[in-house]
C-alpha cells in the first residue's frame, strides 16, 4: 500500500482565506475573461436547427426601463437563467431571449415629474427641503397626515411612533424626480430625461450591459424595446390587435375606469399623485331591506320618520361583496359605530340606499343598465343625501337580507370596518367569513360587551351559522375551521385573521361546492356568476366598482370608478375562458409547478373580465383602427414571446430600437404587413404576393417561430399571476384558436425576496441594485446566493452572508480540484476500495438527484445536492483516505470534479468554465454534457450510511467514556434476538407499498397480545417506532431478518480511519453471534447492539 504523500497530506478543503478582496477580485476578472469569451463565441445565440435536439425555450417578462436592474429582478431572473443552463446542459437547443418593456405611463410621469421640477426650482434645482429646518417641517407635515389618514380609516387603532411607511422608503418622506435620478445618472444629463424618449435611449443599453455581467446566457440578438419607437415591434403589435378585432375579442363601449369627477376625466397613471397601477374592482352590491324598527330604541328615529316618507319605495342597506354565492349563510349585517353613512336616493331604481357618501359618490357614475346606458342617478357625479346618520343610529335595526336562511337578521357594530373600503355595510357570512365568525361570536359571548352598543340577546343569539359551502378537509364551515385551528379569539388577531380570509376565500372558490340553493353540488367557481347574475335580474343585487386601492389624482381628489367609452379585451367571455381553463387544468398541457400557483391561476380565470385596453395618454402603439388611442402595457406585452422567434432577422443585435440600417436582412418595417405576420405566424395563410420581402427570409422566419413554439417555460414572479400571466393564456389562445399546441407550456413563479431577513428598504441599507451586487461579491457568489434564497410561491431570503462565504468557497473548491489532480501519486490501479465506490456512488445520487431538483425548478434542493451533499461526501473521502494511509484515486477524483464542474454550470457558469478548462476538457462547460450517472447502489449508499452513522455514535461513545478505560472494542452483531425477528416480520406482513395509516394501534394491540411483560411492550414498541422510520427513510431493506451486507468486513476496512477520528491508538472488534469471543461482554452492552447499530466497549 502506498502512503499518501506529504503534498497530498497537507490539501486543505478550505484554506484561510487571503485579506481584503482578492477573492472576490480572482472571481471578478475570470467572470469578464469568461463573458468576453462567450460573446466572442456567440455561446448562447441559437437558431432554429435540423440537428436531432429537442429545443427549449425560455422567456422572463421585460423589466420596465425606467432605472437599473435590483436584486429582486436578479433573483427572479436566475430561475430562467438556471433552469436554460441546465437544458443546455442536457443537450437540448436552448432559447432565452431578452427584452426591455417601455409601454404605459411610468416615464412619461417622471419625464413631466423632472420638467415641472426644473421649471419650479431651477437646473440644477434648489429644493426647499434642501433647508434642514424646512425639510424637517415638511416630514413633520407629512407624518402628521399619514397619521390622521390612519386614524380616519381606523379610529380603534392607536397611532404608532416612529417614522412613516414614506419616510421608511425613501428616507426622507420627499420624493423629487431629480434625486433618484441623480443615484443612476451623471448630473450635468438629467435635464435631457425630461424628454420621455430620452429615457429608452438611455436606460435599456445599460440594461443589456448589467445582464451581460450577471453572465445571464442571452441571446442578446434577438432583444428590443416595446413602443411605437421600434418600427418592427410596433407592426407586429398592430397585427396582434388587427387579429383579435377580427376574432371579436376587443370591443367598444362604456367601461369602467378610474375617474377624477373634480376633473372630468379618466385618471390615467401619470395623473395620479397616489396609487399608480391600481384598476377597478368589481363588487356585488347586496339589497338588505329595512323593516320597521321593533325595539322601541329613540336612536331609530331618524329612520322611522325615512321609512314613513320612503318606505314605499324602498330603504336598503348596500354592503358591497366579492362573494355573493354566501349570502345564503347571513346571519346579519354590520357598520361601524362611529362611521358617517348617507341615505341616498338612486333615481335608476327609485329606491334609496344606506351606504357612505364616497361610495354613493362613486355610484353615481357607474351605469345601472348596461344595454341602455342607463346610470345609477339622473346627473352623472351626482346623487341626491335625503338623511346623515351615524353608525350608531343604524345599530339594532331589522332587515330582510335576500337569498338568507333567516327571515329577519339585524344590524351589529364592527370597529374594523374601513369607511374607505366597500360601502361602509358589511354584510355577515360566519360560515365562510373568519372575521364575521369572530365578530359574532364576540357579541354572543359577551353580552355586555353587545350592551354597550345597545344589542340585545334576541339579536344575536338566536342566530347560528349556517354551513353553506362544502371544501374538502375544512367541512361545511371552513371559517369556524380556519379559526380554531388558528386559535382566533379576537377581531385583534389580524395577522391569523388575514390568513384565515386568505385561505378560505381561494379554498372556497377552487374546491369549493355549494350545499344549499338551486346549484347545490356545484363548484363554486361554475355557481358564483350564475348566482350573482340570478340576484342581479331579480334585482336583489347590483354590480358596483370601486378601484382596487386609494387613487388620489394631481388635483387632490380621491378617484372612484366611472363608466367610460373605451376599447376592451373581452376577457371572460364564456368560450374564450373555457379554452384557457382547460388548458390551465391539463396537467398533460400545462405545468404551473407549485399547486397554490396552479389554484391562482384557476381563481384567476374565474374573475378576470372586460380589461380596457387602451389609454389616451403614454407611450406604446397607437390603435392602428382608432389612433386617438394607445394600446396600455398589459395589452402589449401578451404575446411578445412569439416576437422573440423572428426578432434576430428583423432587428439582429445592438438594435434595440429597431433601425432599418442595422436590420441584418435589411427588412423596411414598413413592408411588415397583417398579411406578412399571418404567413409567419398563423396556419393556413399563403405567402403574401405583393410583399417586398424576400420570400426566403419570410420562410426563415415561420421556420423559426414554428421550431421554437410552444413557449416550454415562462419564469415570473407571483404578483403576475392575476394580470399578465393569465392575460398572456388569453391571448395565446386567441390568436392560435385553432392550434392550441402552440399555447404556453409551463409558467413557474417565485415570491419576492427578501435581503437578510428584511424587506429592501433605502433606509435599511439593504435594498441592492443588480450591478452593485454584482461588483460586491461577483456574479456567480450572487448567483449562488439567489440559488441558496428559496423557490417556492413564497417569500424567499437573499443573504449577504451566504454571497461572502460563496466567494471563498469557490475560490477553494477550484484551487483544491486544480491541486488535487496534478497530484502525481494518485492511486490509478483497478483496484477499488470501499471509499471509492462510495463517492462514486454519492456522485452518481447527486448528478440524478440535482437533475431531477433542477428539472422541477427547485434549485435551493438542487444546490444543496450538487455542492454541499457533494463536498460533504468528498470530505469524508479525502478524510478516510488521509486516515486510512490510501492515496485517492485518481478515477474517483476525476468523475467527482467533472461532474461538480458541470452540475455548478447553471448556478456559477463562469467557475465552472475557468475549472473546466483548468482539468483539460474541451469546449465551453456551457455547452458540455450532463455527467452521466448509473444508477444509485442503494446497498452501497446502505453500507456508506452504516459507516457514518457507526462513526457518530462511537464519536459520542468516546466522549462520555469514562477516563482509566484500557481496552476499545466495537461490538457487532447479525442476527436479531427472536422478539425483535417477530416484530420484524409482522411489520412485513402490515407494509404494503407503506404502512397503514394505523399502524401504531395495531402495533400497540399486536405487542399486547405478543409480548409476555411491560417491558418488552414498550421495548418491542420503541423498536418498531425506529424501524418504521428507517423504513421511510431508506426503504423496506430496513426490516430485512439479517444484514445484507458484513458488517465486520466494512468497519476493518475503515478500522485505521476510525481511530484516526476518534484518536484512539487501539481498536478490537467483537462479534456477538461469537459466544465464546463475546463472553466477557455486559448483558447491558450486548442489549444496546442491533444488525446495523454496532456500539463501542470501553473496558
Amino acid at each position: 500500500m502506498t502512503p499518501p504523500t506529504e503534498k497530498m497530506s497537507e490539501l486543505s478543503v478550505n484554506p484561510p482565506a487571503p485579506k481584503g478582496t482578492a477573492k472576490r477580485d480572482a472571481l471578478r476578472e475570470n467572470e469578464i475573461a469568461v463573458q468576453k469569451m462567450w460573446e466572442d463565441a456567440g455561446v448562447f445565440e441559437s437558431d432554429a436547427s435540423d440537428d436531432g435536439r429537442e429545443k427549449f425555450i425560455v422567456t422572463f417578462p421585460f423589466p420596465y426601463s425606467n432605472g437599473h436592474l435590483h436584486i429582486g429582478h436578479a433573483f427572479s431572473l436566475t430561475k430562467s437563467v438556471f433552469r436554460a443552463q441546465f437544458e443546455r446542459n442536457m443537450g437540448k437547443n436552448v432559447l432565452f431571449p431578452f427584452a426591455f418593456h417601455c409601454t404605459g405611463m411610468p416615464i412619461q410621469a417622471a419625464a413631466n415629474k423632472l420638467k415641472t421640477e426644473i421649471a419650479s426650482f431651477g437646473n440644477p434645482p434648489k429644493f426647499p427641503e434642501d433647508d434642514p429646518e424646512v425639510r424637517a417641517k415638511m416630514e413633520q407635515a407629512l407624518k402628521a397626515a399619514a397619521e390622521a389618514k390612519l386614524a380616519k380609516q381606523n379610529p380603534d387603532q392607536k397611532a404608532k411612533g416612529g417614522k412613516t411607511k414614506l419616510v421608511n422608503k425613501t428616507g426622507t418622506g420627499i420624493v423629487r424626480q431629480w434625486n433618484i435620478l441623480v443615484k443612476m445618472v451623471p448630473e450635468d444629463e438629467i435635464p435631457q430625461f425630461v424628454d420621455p424618449y430620452h429615457w429608452l435611449n438611455y436606460f435599456p443599453p445599460i440594461g443589456v450591459e448589467h445582464m451581460k455581467h450577471f453572465g445571464s446566457g442571452v441571446d442578446w440578438r434577438r432583444s428590443f424595446i416595446t413602443t411605437c419607437v421600434n418600427p418592427y415591434y410596433d407592426a407586429f403589435i398592430r397585427w396582434q390587435f388587427n387579429v383579435l378585432r377580427e376574432k371579436k375579442k376587443i370591443l367598444f363601449g362604456k367601461r369602467n375606469n378610474v375617474y377624477s369627477i373634480l376633473d372630468g376625466q379618466v385618471c390615467a397613471d401619470h395623473d395620479r399623485s397616489e396609487g399608480e397601477g391600481v384598476g377597478p374592482q368589481e363588487y356585488v352590491l347586496i339589497k338588505l331591506k329595512v323593516l320597521k324598527p321593533d325595539h322601541g330604541q329613540e336612536r331609530h328615529d331618524k329612520m322611522k320618520k325615512l321609512l314613513e316618507k320612503y318606505g314605499d319605495k324602498g330603504i336598503y342597506f348596500v354592503p358591497a361583496t366579492l362573494r355573493p354565492e354566501t349570502m345564503y349563510g347571513q346571519t346579519n349585517c354590520f357598520v361601524l359605530p362611529e362611521g358617517e353613512y348617507g341615505a341616498f336616493y338612486i333615481d335608476a331604481t327609485d329606491e334609496v340606499f344606506i351606504m357612505s357618501e364616497r361610495s354613493a359618490r362613486g355610484l353615481s357614475c357607474q351605469l345601472y343598465d348596461q344595454e341602455s346606458n342607463e346610470y345609477f342617478t339622473k346627473e352623472f357625479g351626482k346623487v341626491e343625501c335625503l338623511e346623515k346618520f351615524s353608525g350608531d343610529e343604524l345599530l339594532g335595526l331589522p332587515l330582510k337580507a335576500p337569498n338568507a336562511t333567516y327571515e329577519k337578521v339585524y344590524t351589529l357594530p364592527l370597529l374594523t370596518i374601513s369607511m374607505n373600503k366597500g360601502t361602509g355595510v358589511v354584510t355577515s357570512v360566519p360560515s365562510d367569513a373568519p372575521d364575521d365568525y369572530v365578530a359574532l361570536k364576540t357579541l354572543q359571548d359577551k353580552p355586555d360587551y353587545a350592551d354597550k352598543f345597545g344589542i340585545t340577546p334576541d339579536m344575536v343569539e338566536p342566530y347560528h351559522v349556517v354551513p353553506i359551502i362544502e371544501i374538502e378537509g375544512y367541512g361545511d364551515a371552513s371559517a369556524v375551521f380556519m379559526c380554531e385551528k388558528l386559535k382566533i379569539s379576537s377581531s385583534k388577531d389580524k395577522a391569523k385573521l388575514t390568513q384565515a380570509k386568505d385561505e378560505t376565500y381561494l379554498k372556497g372558490f377552487t374546491m369549493g361546492v355549494m350545499k344549499v340553493g338551486p346549484y347545490a353540488g356545484q363548484k363554486v367557481s361554475v355557481a358564483k356568476s350564475k348566482i350573482k347574475d340570478e340576484m342581479i335580474a331579480a334585482g336583489e343585487a347590483h354590480l358596483y366598482f370601486e378601484p382596487e386601492s386609494r387613487v388620489v389624482s394631481r388635483t387632490n381628489d380621491e378617484c372612484v370608478v366611472a363608466a367610460t367609452d373605451q376599447w376592451y379585451l373581452a376577457y371572460g367571455e364564456e368560450s374564450w375562458t373555457q379554452a384557457v381553463r382547460n388548458h390551465v387544468i391539463d396537467a398533460e398541457k400545462f405545468n404551473a409547478y407549485d399547486a397554490i400557483a396552479q389554484s391562482k391561476y384557476e381563481y384567476t380565470i374565474g374573475w378576470l373580465k372586460e380589461w380596457a385596453c387602451t389609454r389616451q395618454f403614454g407611450l406604446g402603439t397607437y390603435l392602428p383602427w382608432d389612433t386617438q388611442w394607445v394600446i396600455e402595457s398589459l395589452s402589449d406585452s401578451t404575446i411578445y414571446m412569439a416576437y422573440y422567434t423572428i426578432a434576430h432577422i428583423l432587428q439582429g443585435e445592438n438594435n434595440l430600437k429597431g433601425d432599418l440600417a442595422l436590420s441584418p436582412c435589411k427588412v423596411d418595417p414598413a413592408n411588415l404587413t397583417d398579411d406578412v405576420f399571418n404567413f409567419i405566424y398563423r396556419k393556413g395563410f399563403s405567402m403574401p404576393e405583393s410583399t417586398k420581402i424576400a420570400p426566403d427570409i419570410l420562410e426563415r422566419c415561420k421556420k423559426e417561430f414554428r421550431y421554437w413554439y410552444p413557449m416550454d417555460l415562462r419564469v415570473s414572479a407571483k404578483d403576475l399571476i392575476p394580470n399578465h400571466l393569465t392575460m398572456a393564456l388569453y391571448n395565446h389562445a386567441a390568436i392560435w384558436d385553432d392550434e392550441p399546441e402552440l399555447w404556453p407550456k409551463g409558467y413557474y413563479t417565485n415570491g419576492h425576496v427578501l435581503v437578510d431577513a428584511a424587506k429592501m428598504s433605502k433606509s435599511k441599507g439593504n435594498f441592492l441594485m443588480m450591478e452593485e451586487t454584482i461588483n460586491t461579491f461577483s456574479a456567480d457568489a450572487t448567483r449562488f446566493a439567489c440559488a441558496d434564497a428559496g423557490d417556492s410561491i413564497e417569500d424567499a431570503n437573499f443573504s449577504r452572508a451566504t454571497a461572502d462565504s460563496a466567494i471563498l468557497s469557490l475560490i477553494n473548491e477550484e484551487t483544491w480540484i486544480m491541486e488535487v489532480l496534478a497530484d502525481e501519486d494518485l492511486r490509478s490501479d483497478t483496484e477499488m476500495k470501499f471509499m471509492d465506490s462510495v463517492l462514486i456512488n454519492e456522485t452518481n445520487r447527486a448528478i440524478i438527484g440535482s437533475a431531477n431538483s433542477f428539472s422541477n425548478m427547485q434549485f435551493r434542493e438542487g444546490l444543496q445536492k450538487c455542492w454541499y451533499e457533494m463536498l460533504l461526501a468528498r470530505n469524508n473521502y479525502r478524510s478516510w483516505c488521509v486516515d486510512s494511509g490510501v492515496p485517492m484515486h485518481e478515477t474517483v477524483v476525476k468523475k467527482w470534479s467533472e461532474a461538480i464542474t458541470i452540475m455548478m454550470c447553471p448556478i456559477c457558469p463562469h467557475w465552472s468554465e475557468k475549472v473546466w478548462k483548468a482539468i483539460g476538457k474541451d469546449g465551453f462547460a456551457v455547452k458540455a454534457p450532463w455527467p452521466v450517472a448509473e444508477d444509485e447502489d442503494k446497498l452501497l449508499s446502505r453500507q456508506a450510511k452504516y459507516l457514518s452513522d457507526s462513526l457518530d455514535t462511537f464519536r459520542k461513545q468516546t466522549g462520555k467514556a469514562k477516563k482509566g478505560f484500557t481496552k476499545v472494542s466495537i461490538l457487532v452483531t447479525d442476527s436479531y434476538p427472536e422478539w425483535k425477528l417477530n416484530t420484524l416480520k409482522w411489520m412485513q406482513e402490515k407494509y404494503d407499498d407503506g404502512f397503514p395509516a394505523d399502524f401504531m394501534k395495531q402495533l400497540k394491540s399486536w405487542a399486547s397480545s405478543s409480548a409476555s411483560d411491560k417491558k418488552l411492550i414498550k421495548l418491542t414498541m420503541q423498536f418498531a417506532s425506529f424501524t418504521k422510520k428507517d423504513v421511510e427513510d431508506i426503504g423496506p431493506s430496513a426490516m430485512d431478518l439479517s444484514m445484507p451486507f458484513d458488517q465486520g468486513e466494512i468497519l476493518s476496512e475503515s478500522i485505521n480511519y476510525i481511530k484516526s477520528q476518534l484518536n484512539l491508538k487501539d481498536v478490537g472488534m467483537i462479534k456477538l453471534d461469537d459466544e465464546e469471543a463475546s463472553a466477557s461482554v455486559p448483558a447491558r452492552n450486548k442489549e444496546m447492539v442491533a444488525p446495523g447499530k454496532s456500539q463501542m466497549w470501553f473496558s
